[in-house]
């Protein structure tokens, strides 16, 4: 009696702990695998930076992929398709349907929907530059604010309701404590309209999700992209005078840029120099695959907040060197005054990723710099090949 007692405890427990669990992943896991090969994909600002990167993992991962793009910050000519979709369908083999699409033309935004049956959306599209938003504040609230409420205008009237949206560690402000967690206050301090422009977005977006409970949201708050594709096929390329660190010193590198420009040297850090989390562009766009899986799970309901980032801070000067170190050239730079809108250091605690999205950071700061590297040597000038 006794050991038949055991016996069906034992199978209790296997059948409890095991076997129902067990299920349940299965379910998700043929629930994910299914919507992949059935599943259409919009990527707003897909021809940009980490949009086309992220458009790679997508295409590799069987999703169809829609991308719109105004191209103001990549190359294209006339009404063709940006240069760095062909090239992201020369590396996947895959074809990307393309739009001329500004985020904030309600009726040209509502006719892509018309045209495809759009699952989800991965939202990127948004000016970029903390200097330049600090110079132009109503162009970046009309652009990223404006555009981003009429894109999801145009979601909720067409049942679109799965969003990933791409933003940004700017949304803590000044940290208040170090390394950033995503139980950190938002909006408080925001040192740029850049960043309060990333964090009205996600105010605008747990609004929605209060309001209707159909919606789903992924909110990424990431750190600084750096890095090329393996492939060097596709990178970084800005138009104009590079915004961000990384590119500004792969062009001095080649030869475009005399000297880099160090904004802040008497910052309370190792050097003196400004420290950032800097994060290899591809992981940045596994992360956002990692997100929309994360969307498809049964029970996801509403919004919820990740970031993205190493875990780790490097100066200014650190990533000087180490860029200098691999590809085997001198980084000429000066140092001048802070630029207004910048801190000292901002650096992720991305456990919560890890934990919850199964992502985590793999390549080093030597693989952000070779990659980087080898982007710039195989594209001088970027994407313009004449």
């Amino acid at each position: 009696m006794i050991h038949l007692l055991y016996k069906s405890s034992y199978v209790f427990v296997v059948f409890y702990y095991v076997i129902i669990p067990l299920g349940y992943l299965t379910k998700w896991w043929v629930s994910v695998e299914k919507m992949k090969g059935n599943s259409t994909i919009l990527v707003t600002g897909g021809a940009g930076y980490v949009g086309s990167h992220t458009v790679v993992e997508l295409l590799k991962n069987n999703y169809t992929v829609i991308a719109i793009d105004n191209n103001v910050n990549c190359y294209a000519t006339g009404k063709d398709k940006p240069e760095s979709l062909k090239r992201v369908e020369k590396i996947t083999g895959e074809s990307v349907t393309y739009y001329n699409v500004d985020i904030r033309d309600k009726e040209a935004l509502d006719k892509v929907f018309k045209l495809h049956k759009i699952d989800s959306v991965i939202h990127f599209a948004a000016l970029k530059a903390v200097g330049e938003s600090v110079q132009i504040p109503l162009t970046y609230y009309q652009n990223n604010v404006g555009g981003s409420s009429t894109l999801f205008e145009v979601m909720a009237k067409n049942g679109v309701k799965k969003l990933v949206f791409s933003s940004s560690a700017t949304v803590y402000g000044t940290p208040q404590f170090l390394p950033i967690t995503e139980k950190h206050p938002t909006g408080q301090g925001c040192t740029n309209p850049y960043g309060k422009t990333k964090y009205f977005v996600e105010e605008i977006l747990k609004d929605v999700c209060t309001s209707d409970s159909d919606w789903k949201v992924v909110l990424l708050r990431y750190f600084n992209p750096v890095g090329a594709h393996e492939s060097g096929l596709i990178g970084e390329d800005p138009s104009g005078i590079p915004n961000n660190l990384m590119p500004y010193i792969s062009q001095v590198a080649v030869g475009r840029r005399e000297k880099l420009q160090v904004f802040g040297s008497d910052y309370p850090t190792v050097d003196g120099t400004g420290v950032r989390d800097y994060i290899h562009i591809s992981d940045l766009a596994i992360g956002h695959l990692k997100a929309l899986e994360r969307m498809l799970q049964p029970h996801y309901t509403s919004w919820k907040a990740y970031n993205l980032g190493t875990g780790r801070g490097y100066s200014v000067l650190e990533m000087v060197k180490a860029f200098s170190e691999v590809s085997g050239r001198q980084i000429k730079y000066e140092l001048v005054e802070r630029r207004e809108g910048d801190i000292a250091a901002c650096y992720a605690d991305a456990s919560l990723a890890r934990a919850e999205l199964n992502w985590t950071a793999t390549r080093d700061i030597k693989a952000m710099c070779r990659d980087t590297w080898n982007w710039q040597k195989k594209n001088p000038k970027g994407f313009q090949t004449s």
